[in-house]
């Protein structure tokens, strides 16, 4: 059986495929189509799907669309009534058109041609589903929060079996993610998907203005609610450019301004009073989340939570749920995001709607396409660049001393991740032991703000030595305190507070990467490595020619694509220009 989930015209569009209740594909639209966040159908998502498991359109069982528009109906009408709302409060709710008729105009096939059976799957319970059927646990309490889909910003479930029992929910127009989301705007911060920049300045500040806050945004009757003279969404809407580089309309009112005083306008200086309120922003944000979390508790008596939707990339808020001792285990989809749906739409229709058991279990993130090395030789002898195929022994001692001499690494292999965490298979990797290499990283490739981390990877087995409170994190979603001792010896990704957002490895889900991380632990000591995505102001890399073009274009040192390796001072103009050994 073939289920095809997507998420479709909103960003982050996506693809995923299941063959069997199993996960064979799954990937965004923008790694193909080169445009971060990009929304629309994710045509070219869905034929890498279909080409991952050697399928055709025809072959589909079942469509499955995160989102319903015909969800809440009820209730998006009573508000269109009694409150002064946006004229598309109600848009596409009535005129909704079969998934299956925008998958054939996609990929130019008659529709009546396709025998899937199509499902529209209301927002929150594919992010819900995206969260419990993967996470391997038998029973979990289950929680969605993010701004909006489909009328409700956060809903509460009870995970058992193959089955969600939905228990409570949050409607428009109250959402703990718009909140975020115009603080992030408030801050000079206008992209659609800039809230990971106000956590990282939010360590740089003190939440000397949380009572302010608490009147933007409060707990109330075990959920929340906002306070809604200082936002306009539910009285303008909100617009969204998506072409190139997508943007936020004004989420925010101009009372949020009276209250804080003037908004930050991008690029202007970082004032000491915004990473204040950055860190306000971050106070009021935990106090409501753990709250959400306190009232799954209630609802279910669970001791596992399983965790979706985009405020749960809040590593900061993550990385505090177990240590609070609220849950004694915690799952977060590593595309908790609207990329998300398009595999918790799948699931729930593989085991919700067609009751059929759970055998999918999520261990690892590696769900896009890979590449032979015959196509990546190929490729290096038409592009004329020199090259050495070195067997995996000799290419991770080699890759391992140039780290250790200050050299900064492409690192290209295996199957592209899902979700936006770049996760050791299409990675940048460095010496975490250099101080300057945080400034180097910047001046040379990301050309990102100061105040943002980087991450550290390190062996899971090692993962005590350096972590106050141990526990697996393979999706790099949680920020750990790093323990004290250990600071000074990795302190290029150690942020100012003393936390840092660790991926462990394991042997048995990327043992290449595992294997590296060892060999520099025996050459210098310390088996950490600073990694971040293979990118420089644009999605991560998929293809081979996308990162041989960010290699060329930018300063990295070395490339490795799958057993080939590269040294900048080889190739016909491009300079050696690598860092200096520490």
């Amino acid at each position: 059986m073939l289920i095809l989930g997507i998420n479709a015209y909103h960003g982050d569009a996506s693809a995923a495929l299941l063959v069997d209740g199993q996960l064979v594909a799954a990937a965004e639209e923008e790694r193909f189509s080169r445009i971060k966040h990009c929304a629309g159908f994710p045509r070219l998502a869905v034929e890498y799907c279909l080409e991952a498991a050697g399928a055709r359109v025809e072959d589909i069982d079942h469509i499955a669309l995160g989102r319903d528009p015909r969800a809440h109906l009820g209730d998006r009408l009573l508000y269109a009534m009694t409150r002064r709302s946006p004229a598309g409060l109600l848009k596409g709710a009535l005129g909704a058109r079969d998934p299956k008729v925008h998958l054939g105009a996609a990929l130019g096939v008659d529709p009546k041609r396709l025998r899937a059976v199509s499902h529209n799957v209301e927002h929150h319970r594919a992010h819900l589903a995206s969260a419990f059927f993967p996470s391997g646990f038998d029973e979990a309490a289950v929680v969605s929060i993010d701004a909006f889909g489909d009328f409700v910003s956060t809903m509460w479930a009870r995970g058992r079996g193959n089955k969600l029992e939905i228990l409570r929910r949050v409607g428009f127009p109250h959402s703990l993610g718009l909140f975020y989301s115009g603080m992030t705007q408030y801050l000079g911060f206008p992209k659609f998907g800039d809230e990971y920049k106000v956590m990282g300045l939010a360590a740089h500040g003190q939440p000397e203005l949380l009572d302010k806050l608490r009147q933007v945004v409060r707990v109330k009757d075990g959920a929340f609610e906002l306070g809604l003279e200082y936002f306009q969404h539910h009285t303008k809407g909100i617009s969204m450019t998506w072409e190139g580089e997508p943007r936020y309309g004004a989420i925010h009112s101009g009372l949020l301004v009276d209250l804080l005083g003037p908004a930050r306008s991008p690029k202007s200086r970082m004032e000491d009073r915004f990473t204040a309120i950055a860190a306000s922003t971050q106070a009021a944000f935990e106090e409501v989340f753990f709250e959400v979390l306190a009232t799954a508790k209630h609802l279910t008596g669970a001791s596992r939570l399983a965790l979706a939707g985009g405020c749960a990339y809040n590593s900061l808020a993550a990385g505090k749920i177990q240590p609070k001792g609220l849950f004694e285990d915690v799952f977060i989809q590593p595309a908790a995001g609207d990329a998300g749906t398009a595999v918790g739409a799948a699931l729930y229709v593989y085991h919700h709607e067609l009751d059929r058991p759970r055998r999918f279990h999520q261990t690892h993130s590696y769900f896009g396409p890979a590449f032979s090395q015959d196509a990546i030789e190929a490729l290096l002898r038409r592009e004329q660049v020199p090259f050495e195929t070195l067997a995996d022994e000799d290419l991770i001692s080699r890759v391992a001393r140039a780290i250790g001499e200050g050299k900064i690494v492409g690192w290209f292999q295996g199957r592209m991740e899902w979700g936006p965490r770049a996760l050791g298979n299409r990675s940048i990797l460095c010496d975490p032991r250099r101080p300057d290499i945080k400034d180097i990283m910047n001046e040379r490739i990301k050309r990102r703000e100061m105040f943002r981390p980087f991450a550290p990877a390190l062996p899971l087995e090692r993962m005590g030595d350096y972590v106050e409170q141990p526990a697996p994190d393979p999706f790099m979603v949680k920020v750990s305190r790093i323990r004290p001792e250990r600071r000074a010896e990795i302190p290029a990704v150690i942020h100012v507070d003393g936390t840092g957002r660790v991926q462990t490895v394991t042997a048995r889900e990327n043992p290449r990467f595992h294997a590296l991380l060892l060999e520099f632990g025996r050459l210098t000591g310390t088996p950490v490595l600073l990694n971040t995505s293979f990118n420089a102001s644009e999605p991560i890399v998929c293809t081979p020619k996308e990162a041989l073009d960010c290699f060329l274009r930018t300063k990295m040192d070395v490339l490795v694509l799958e057993q080939a390796y590269l040294e900048r001072g080889r190739v016909p103009g491009h300079d050696a220009g690598g860092a200096a050994a520490p």
